[in-house]
């Protein structure tokens, strides 16, 4: 990993009791994180097929490297499919991914907050971070195996980097954080293709910044060799060790804006006109304090920055630098086909500038701050509970053991994995998109179909008489009528937010999602 600035002092000493609470804090949020995990399952369909391309890869096939176009985090997963199979390592190593970036930012904050005016005290380090990571969206994240999780270490370490750039410091420092911020956006590149969309947000603050003196001399080239010796190292490796086409990285950013057909949902275009979408799930599902905190953060740092300096080339207070990339970022993704994942890179910026706003309030209202703050960690907890931690531990297994013991070794599946990870080595699942391969199938030896209610939350209803009989065996699965879990797969359907809930409640109203039938039969 790229080394911290030698040169760069935070602005006022960190007091060590604000070391214990960030850390003793921590580890409270991967309690919260790994509670109950094991049983919990994987419903969403994305971490199931990551699970399956990482022991793919370790077992030495090479083609689906670049799936999902981050071959950093297939590569990084299967060093540990070599040595276990068990979906909950994936699960544990994500989340402790997630925490690690939350206490990267967090600790980033703290340093160079001294733009708040005063130092931290060793609770408000501890704030911060508990009010980021007990929100709903990365306690989510933090549970599942996608490369959100890990994502996070890499854009807290390129928000570090790049502020420490946007600096008034010697002109020969901020080359060198200019060079270690591409760094960390080459390694975010390469872990997921999310970190593209961070490369107009960091054009924007380096116009801001305006300090095209960093950019003279051999610094460009060299920020340009950072950022392309990745693609020509793993285009090469996938080439030579895979068999795979050396464009295969790059044409896949272009199928994932231009796909070539509608998906399973029958979405098409990567452009949606929902410009609420966010605004909505914000207030919906998270903290009332992030969007005022996105106000009073850009209020307060465009204040501090006009009264600084000349015109031109000034540095950016964390005020302002958070703010812009919250909004820039937001404005962005409010173009583009949307999921609350799509927040994923701005929620402790947005979490930093809420508890930063609060710091500021003068010493008469600080107990109310303190109110505020404690309110808002109640509603993060009981949201916690409402869309996480109330549900039963996943009957994924009990069907699974089920299907074995009537001698199933071939089983078909309708649009989810969900029981993949639960099955033996010599027993396999078949997805199915539409109940018309089902006779082919039957054709082939498989005697039974679960009708996994994935097929809603991907909004892909082409089950309609396979449902109409009746099942041989089912289990409740109500992980499978999540609201979250649900909003999450938007920018597959292409549906909008209001559109999401309503589909979710009419799910909400099975009272059974995991059913099996017998193949060719009409019942028992």
């Amino acid at each position: 990993m790229p080394s911290p600035t030698k040169n760069a002092a935070p602005p006022h000493p960190v007091p060590p009791g604000a070391r214990w609470g960030l850390g003793l804090t921590l580890l409270l949020v991967l309690g919260l994180r790994l509670w109950h995990l094991a049983a919990a399952g994987l419903p969403d369909y994305d971490s199931v097929r990551n699970w399956q391309v990482v022991r793919a890869l370790a077992a030495g096939d090479g083609g689906p490297l670049f799936f999902h176009a981050g071959p950093g985090f297939n590569l990084l997963f299967a060093l540990l499919a070599r040595i276990t199979a068990d979906v909950r390592a994936f699960q544990t190593a994500n989340a402790v991914l997630g925490v690690a970036g939350l206490g990267l930012f967090s600790w980033f904050v703290v340093e160079e907050s001294g733009a708040a005016g005063r130092p931290w005290r060793s609770h408000e380090a501890a704030a911060l971070a508990l009010l980021g990571g007990t929100g709903l969206l990365l306690t989510f994240s933090g549970r599942d195996f996608t490369s959100g999780a890990g994502s996070l270490v890499l854009a807290a370490g390129l928000l570090r980097s790049h502020y420490q750039r946007v600096q008034a410091a010697p002109l020969g420092v901020r080359q060198a954080a200019l060079r270690r911020s591409a760094l960390w956006l080459a390694l975010g590149l390469c872990y997921s293709y999310k970190f593209l969309l961070a490369i107009p947000v960091l054009l924007a603050l380096e116009v801001l910044r305006a300090d095209g003196a960093a950019w003279r001399g051999p610094t460009k080239w060299r920020v340009w060799w950072r950022l392309a010796l990745p693609y020509a190292v793993l285009m090469a490796v996938g080439a030579l060790a895979a068999g795979l086409p050396w464009y295969r990285w790059p044409a896949t950013y272009v199928r994932l804006v231009l796909p070539a057909a509608p998906n399973l949902a029958g979405r098409l275009g990567v452009i949606s006109p929902d410009l609420g979408y966010y605004f909505r799930y914000l207030l919906a599902f998270e903290s009332p304090l992030l969007l005022p905190g996105l106000a009073a953060g850009g209020w307060l740092g465009w204040r501090q920055w006009r009264g600084v300096g000349p015109t031109g080339g000034r540095a950016l207070p964390l005020l302002l630098y958070l703010s812009v990339w919250a909004g820039c970022w937001l404005a962005g993704m409010s173009l583009l086909q949307k999921a609350p994942r799509g927040l994923l890179f701005v929620y402790l910026p947005l979490t930093a500038l809420a508890v930063l706003g609060l710091r500021r309030l003068p010493g008469r209202w600080r107990a109310v701050g303190t109110a505020v703050l404690l309110g808002a960690l109640g509603l993060n907890g009981y949201r916690l509970w409402q869309h996480l931690y109330r549900y039963p531990p996943s009957h994924f297994p009990e069907a699974a053991a089920w299907l074995r013991a009537h001698g199933a070794r071939r089983v078909a599946s309708t649009v989810g994995l969900g029981l993949a990870p639960y099955l033996a080595e010599d027993e396999s699942l078949t997805v199915v998109k539409d109940e018309r391969q089902l006779a082919a199938l039957r054709r082939q030896g498989y005697d039974y179909v679960v009708l996994d209610a994935y097929w809603r939350v991907a909004n892909v209803a082409r089950f309609d008489s396979l449902r109409r009989q009746p099942p041989v065996a089912a289990w409740p699965e109500t992980r499978l009528a999540e609201s979250l879990l649900f909003l999450e797969h938007s920018e597959f359907t292409g549906l909008s937010f209001l559109q999401t809930i309503e589909i979710q409640q009419a799910a909400a109203q099975d009272s059974l999602q995991l059913r099996i039938y017998r193949l060719g039969r009409s019942g028992k």
